[in-house]
């Protein structure tokens, strides 16, 4: 039951004609990555790369490129992980329906790794120069991995209960590496390495890692997973897979999967560090070179019949949305017992995940009066943004689940519409402002800093929203081409930010001085300064990426009649967002026209891309 090795996997795929071969020689430099992308974006096969230049390691990509796919992968182990998910929010359950439990006892011993002395992954060992030196984007800084489990233990109490799996960036080559013995990790905030890493300087003693590269699909998905602490990664992978995790541990070394295809063995001195990228990252920009830890490489295992697996990031929908949308099938349903109070939780993909999430939450403890205002959903808030991951989010919008039972989440514009017709910009937005953002996010104001934003809007409708745009609008010097993106929000292009003055944009304040607060333009709650109107009204999802990668809450966020009172801000007329590109942003990712006629040419008739792209 479960697929043990990544071989497995593929065979299975390519039966059922879910997998494609590519035998023609494919360049690892920008031409294995535009593949997976094009391909992605058609919601195509998995792609097995047999022939890539200068490495003898088949690879193989968009291997969870589908939600469909990605199910099928873990089919035969769906049900029991349901069913103890069901067993810790309702214990009650198992009494009423035991039947449907009777594999919970046998599916929690796969929970539970087992040590073996031999395996596949010590048959023999290579360099990180031999391994494919796939660069995803024209300006990475070299060759990275982009699909790493990273596996660390704690120094105080090393063991496998204290372990950590992530899935942290790792580059190959580039830079001031030096070839076959350094190579750069990269990992953000809030992540579980960072804890081990503490410990090592606590220590003043290095401390070692593993990277596993491949194995069975179900430790890459639990690298990925947002487990409670405590709860070992590769013990969901055993769960998710279908059986225990063999484990194999050389001497002086940390265990590893029998079953990898790699495993890089290293050592990080946490107190060393090397500049890491740029690298094409999921918010559809470069993240910068920055100084990150170390690694010293010490061996590296693979197996007979090793195969590379890889997969590109870039502005969303990517494969890794597919990772997203299987982690909320998984984990949605615990979220009322984590987060009290709360329904339904949405990281917006378009936005690029962090920046922006939906909520609905409960306005519970005045159950004999509506509130006016927020007051539990304040809490409710407050713990989201304590919670892992989501503590990265820059926007909170939240609604109360009673004002619209059938409001639902995932309908991002019937969020937004729900929302602007109730809030009240006086007294609904709540920032925090100087705190952490997502590494990875350049919209702040340093690394990892930037501000938040809570939009908490309950009570009756107080507003129809327009949906088209007033007549004989008179927008102020430089300021042009109005268009509406949804019932309620307009688009306009702003000047060229060519100077940033964060909270005060003299552009961005006259605009707000321009209108009283009674002119039709504030029918419109919520206004977009954009460089680009037309390309954010052309879909949904372009404006999404724009307002919500562009703009730091604290310092992007304008008003009509905006004034402040006891700390608090607020504006009597519509709210504005500065969603224009910035000087100190990182730029964004742009294909390379000659890479793209490359991949064309893999379509024509006879090509192994042919009616796939």
């Amino acid at each position: 039951m479960g697929y043990r090795t990544l071989r497995q996997a593929i065979n299975a795929l390519e039966s059922r004609g879910q997998l494609i071969r590519i035998d023609q020689p494919i360049d690892p430099n920008l031409l294995a990555g535009a593949i997976q992308r094009r391909v992605y974006q058609q919601q195509g096969p998995a792609l097995l790369f047999t022939n890539l230049t200068g490495s003898r390691f088949p690879a193989v990509a968009n291997l969870f490129g589908t939600l469909e796919r990605t199910r099928y992968l873990f089919r035969d182990t769906l049900r029991q992980v349901e069913t103890l998910v069901k067993l810790k929010i309702d214990p009650k359950s198992l009494l009423k329906t035991p039947s449907s439990f009777l594999s919970a006892p046998s599916a929690a011993l796969h929970l539970l790794p087992k040590r073996v002395k031999s395996a596949p992954i010590l048959q023999h060992q290579t360099t990180i120069s031999n391994l494919p030196q796939i660069k995803s984007w024209p300006n990475d800084g070299g060759a990275f991995i982009t699909l790493p489990q990273v596996y660390s233990e704690s120094s105080q109490k090393p063991g496998i209960r204290t372990s950590n799996l992530g899935m942290y960036r790792v580059q190959l080559s580039g830079n001031d590496y030096l070839q076959d013995q350094e190579i750069g990790l990269h990992y953000q905030l809030h992540r579980g390495i960072g804890v081990h890493h503490q410990e090592a300087l606590e220590l003043k003693k290095p401390f070692r890692i593993n990277i596993f590269v491949g194995g069975p699909p179900s430790l890459t998905v639990a690298a990925v997973m947002p487990l409670p602490e405590g709860m070992p990664e590769l013990a969901f992978a055993g769960l998710l897979g279908g059986h225990r995790i063999p484990l194999v541990q050389p001497s002086g070394f940390l265990p590893m999967p029998t079953t990898a295809d790699f495993v890089i063995c290293g050592t990080i001195d946490p107190e060393q560090q090397k500049a890491e990228g740029p690298f094409g990252d999921h918010l559809g920009y470069y993240s910068l070179a920055h100084d990150f830890p170390l690694v010293k490489v010490d061996r590296v295992y693979h197996r007979s019949d090793a195969i590379w697996p890889f997969t590109t990031v870039g502005r969303p929908p990517q494969e890794d949305t597919s990772f997203g949308e299987f982690i909320h099938e998984l984990t949605g349903a615990l979220i009322p017992e984590v987060l009290p109070g709360i329904k339904a939780v949405h990281a917006v993909d378009a936005a690029g995940v962090h920046p922006l999430l939906l909520a609905i939450g409960s306005e519970r403890y005045t159950p004999y009066s509506k509130p006016d205002r927020p007051q539990e959903l304040l809490t409710q808030a407050n713990a989201i943004l304590g919670q892992g991951q989501l503590s990265l989010a820059k926007y909170l919008l939240i609604a109360n689940e009673s004002d619209n039972p059938q409001l639902d989440v995932n309908n991002i514009p019937e969020m937004f519409q729900h929302l602007l017709e109730r809030v009240n910009w006086q007294q609904d937005l709540h920032f925090q402002t100087a705190t952490t953002i997502d590494t990875l996010d350049y919209s702040g104001h340093g690394l990892n800093q930037g501000s938040k934003v809570v939009i908490a809007a309950v009570g009756e409708k107080r507003r129809d929203l327009p949906t088209e745009i007033p007549e004989n609008l008179a927008l102020p010097r430089g300021f042009k081409n109005p268009k509406i993106a949804l019932p309620g929000i307009l688009l306009v292009e702003g000047p060229c930010c060519n100077e940033y003055r964060p909270g005060e944009e003299l552009n961005l304040l006259r605009f707000g001085k321009k209108f009283t607060v009674d002119e039709p333009i504030n029918n419109f709650p919520l206004i977009l300064i954009v460089d680009d109107s037309e390309f954010c009204a052309a879909a949904l999802n372009n404006w999404l990426w724009v307002c919500f990668t562009r703009s730091n809450p604290a310092a992007d966020v304008y008003g009509i009649g905006s004034f402040s009172r006891a700390k608090h801000w607020g504006c009597i007329g519509s709210l504005l967002i500065d969603a224009r590109s910035k000087p100190q942003h990182a730029p964004a990712l742009i294909d390379d026209p000659e890479i793209e006629k490359q991949v064309d040419q893999l379509a024509v008739n006879g090509g192994p891309l042919q009616g796939i792209i």
